[in-house]
């Protein structure tokens, strides 16, 4: 029994390694690449905000084309391990051009080579947690699983954020050089961790009785109820996480006056995401999935009310925001992922063929969806409003709007969200009915 368990963690841990160098690259592409661009390289905020919701919406193009191919094609070598292995050294190869801009880069830069990582990350990552949904089939099983991957997901953000103290500390200062270093780390290590994976990871049974029409997939699709009430969710507290994951360097510079703590505090906050996952997983045993991620979901408002009112001087209460909304992190990565795994055997149930990769494309979708409007909405806003570092802004009707869409904007979405999933249908005991019925075909 101990045998089967390590092999067990070994898969799981094999599985998981690659989302270490996806979310190192994660990372500074929403939260570094912003602020490089618009003061390193002096391109208007607003420009950068069209530029990033350029690439969104192109990117968004390809979600759909990736998780058709991904179900359909069915080569030998495996449907999931083979798109994933091959997207691999393109995303990682793109994520480093974006990540070290020569110098004069402007606007078309950033959105040639952003969409061309988007798309190829993309391409990996739609069979790489379609791979994840199929590897178990049990309600609690796909929590853990997401749970290993999520973990090892948020070591690989640490990695990044140390990275901006250790960089500068080794003799090579400013944000240029640290964006170098992660940019060799990901083309480094993401196609060495994607061959580990193939390697070690077993390709999952296709359940599929039936091969769907395009137009009878999305029939199938649109009448799934439960995937329509989880990916609105989804989109709205998406949509929330954007404005901060945003805003956050600026908020810090700022609205608070202490730009040097920015590093520290995204430490404390991932730190907390990581001590939070057991918890949400057991609290999701205890209770449902959608009610614990619920209940972070609250959680993580009640510690952005404060976040308003906040100004300089206040770097201590700021701390304990980042320690609540990080801790709600956790459910907010890992959870989600596991529901939706079993609102995808609602529809193989009802149509016979297993869709991982298309739901999770358009999954994608929203998340690409909710970061686009976030990052298309606050930036042009926040210049409305009188604040634009690069232009030497900063109006104080321009620091209000920066506290309202960083902390006041993301409460109202996220009860919305919390709204729509309290009563979710599906449970533990739905998802075995579920399960028996696909395996009655």
């Amino acid at each position: 029994m101990s045998t089967q368990r390590e092999t067990a963690r070994a898969i799981l841990a094999a599985y998981a390694l690659p989302a270490l160098p996806l979310a190192i690259l994660t990372l500074p592409l929403y939260v570094l690449v912003p602020s490089f661009y618009a003061r390193e390289l002096a391109i208007p905020i607003a420009a950068v905000g069209q530029a990033l919701l350029a690439v969104r919406f192109v990117d968004a193009l390809s979600d759909p084309l990736v998780g058709l191919f991904a179900d359909r094609w069915r080569p030998r070598f495996g449907r999931r391990r083979l798109w994933f292995v091959l997207a691999s050294l393109p995303t990682a190869l793109a994520a480093f051009l974006v990540f070290t801009p020569p110098q004069g880069a402007g606007v078309f830069y950033l959105m040639l080579w952003g969409i061309v990582v988007s798309v190829a990350s993309t391409a990996a990552l739609v069979p790489y947690t379609a791979w994840g949904a199929e590897l178990s089939t049990s309600y609690a099983g796909r929590a853990r699983i997401a749970g290993w991957r999520e973990i090892t997901a948020l070591i690989g953000t640490l990695l990044a954020l140390f990275a901006q103290v250790l960089v500068p500390l080794a003799g090579f200062p400013g944000e240029r050089a640290v964006l170098l270093a992660l940019g060799i780390c990901v083309l480094a290590l993401l196609p060495v961790t994607a061959l580990i994976a193939v390697a070690r990871v077993p390709e999952p049974v296709d359940l599929s009785v039936a091969r769907l029409s395009l137009r009878d997939g999305l029939v199938h699709m649109r009448a799934n109820r439960p995937f329509l009430r989880l990916i609105l969710a989804f989109l709205l507290n998406g949509f929330a996480n954007g404005f901060p994951a945003t805003l956050f360097l600026f908020y810090v510079s700022e609205k608070l006056g202490a730009g040097d703590a920015a590093g520290p505090l995204l430490v404390l906050y991932f730190l907390c995401g990581i001590a939070g996952v057991p918890l949400w997983l057991r609290l999701a045993q205890r209770l449902t999935k959608h009610r614990a991620w619920c209940i972070a979901m609250l959680i993580a408002c009640g510690f952005f009310l404060p976040a308003t009112f906040l100004g300089p001087g206040d770097l201590g209460a700021f701390a304990l925001v980042c320690i609540g909304t990080g801790f709600a992190l956790g459910a907010d990565l890992m959870l989600p992922p596991a529901i939706q795994a079993d609102v995808i055997d609602v529809d193989t149930a009802a149509s016979g063929e297993q869709r991982s990769g298309l739901y999770f494309a358009a999954w994608g979708l929203a998340t690409k969806l909710a970061l686009a409007l976030a990052v298309g909405i606050a930036f042009p806003l926040l210049s409305l409003a009188g604040f634009d570092p690069a232009a030497g802004l900063r109006a104080e009707s321009g620091l209000l709007m920066l506290a309202v869409l960083y902390a006041g904007l993301p409460i109202v979405l996220k009860l919305a969200a919390i709204a729509l999933m309290w009563n979710f249908p599906l449970d533990a005991e739905a998802h075995a009915k579920l399960r028996a019925q696909i395996e009655a075909q």
